[in-house]
């Protein structure tokens, strides 16, 4: 049996490094009835972040977006990860700050004038939009141009305000808002949509590609902002079951002493597969059974695995990727221990 004791300290301090009084309904959740101390940790590992630490999380990147504005033209800010899903394990969480350029966006040329030729196939507000793209005014400035100098200025701005900020990595700019204690990555990037984004008025729809100074150019395109509505969307309908399950592999994840190399995205995308109706009305000691049962299916069943997608419906999660489900065993294995842990407190009689 696991060291729960252990566990239950370690997740309090980092979901709670302050020591702030947890919410009276959560106190008076865990005082009601005598809990054990799995059952403890398994509650503490569903929790979400105290309100007081991601409204701090959030003035940090709301100081930035302040200090880029003085000199910033043609941009939108958004953010992305976790946070903005309340799906975060850590009081002292970071937050991605997106500076999308306004001068110019990229869209699927191919496929829109593709799916425009076939008309057949789409109702008229759809082929209009996808019509009106194509004869959107080119932009014939430089692009990358646009992008390369967006992430100097950003850099110029950063770095004389923040006395911890690193201008080395390709992808984002590193700040440390050491009042607030809280770390702020702030990515450049422009935007970009496929057929889907502009046959459904793009909104959060809209993808982006992400500029990388190290290569001069932009990656390949992601839809953070749809991740974020969906999960956002399915959990309002569950009462936040959906949040909790992946607040729990997280956590699991972060507690476990062996290397498990599955990334929040990955996360996301094994609890979103669930079907809402398999835990709609379950308690949080019997969500563990409903993960302990999806984990055993995506690795007992080939279609499963290969079936599963991101949140967005982008990307295949284990398809081709053996090392991937290996480390799918590995969380599995961890979930296992905890879920027969519960059994034997008879949480499912």
């Amino acid at each position: 049996m696991k060291n729960y004791r252990n566990l239950i300290e370690s997740t309090r301090s980092r979901l709670n490094p302050d020591r702030i009084t947890f919410s009276k309904s959560f106190n008076e959740e865990l005082s009601s009835i005598s809990l054990s101390d799995v059952q403890t940790f398994t509650r503490l590992a569903m929790k979400s972040v105290e309100p007081q630490y991601t409204i701090k999380t959030k003035e940090a990147g709301e100081r930035v977006k302040a200090h880029l504005n003085v000199k910033l033209n043609d941009h939108t800010f958004k953010y992305q990860g976790s946070v903005m899903t309340n799906t975060h394990i850590k009081g002292y969480s970071d937050i991605d700050l997106l500076v999308i350029s306004e001068k110019f966006y990229n869209y699927d040329a191919v496929n829109t004038k593709r799916l425009v030729e076939e008309s057949k196939f789409l109702d008229k507000v759809k082929l209009n939009r996808l019509a009106n793209q194509l004869s959107a005014q080119s932009y014939y400035g430089d692009s990358l141009a646009d992008l390369r100098q967006l992430r100097k200025d950003s850099e110029v701005t950063l770095y004389a305000v923040y006395d911890i900020c690193n201008l080395e990595k390709g992808k984002c700019i590193e700040i440390t808002n050491q009042n607030l204690n809280r770390d702020v990555d702030i990515v450049i990037a422009n935007w970009y949509d496929d057929v889907k984004s502009i046959v459904n008025g793009k909104g959060e729809n809209r993808g982006i590609q992400i500029y990388n100074k190290d290569d001069d150019g932009v990656e390949k395109p992601d839809y953070p902002f749809l991740s974020i509505f969906k999960i956002n969307y399915r959990s309002s309908l569950t009462e936040g079951r959906l949040k909790k399950m992946i607040r729990f592999l997280k956590t699991i994840k972060a507690e476990s002493d062996l290397d498990i190399d599955l990334s929040s995205f990955d996360i996301n995308a094994i609890c979103y597969d669930i079907s809402v109706d398999s835990y709609r009305n379950k308690s949080y000691m019997e969500l563990v059974g409903v993960l302990y049962f999806q984990l055993n299916s995506i690795l007992s069943n080939e279609e499963h695995a290969r079936r599963l997608t991101s949140v967005d419906g982008k990307e295949h999660i284990f398809l081709n990727n053996n090392a991937k489900l290996e480390k799918l065993r590995i969380l599995f294995s961890e979930v296992q221990s905890i879920y027969t842990d519960l059994k034997k407190r008879y949480i499912y009689g």
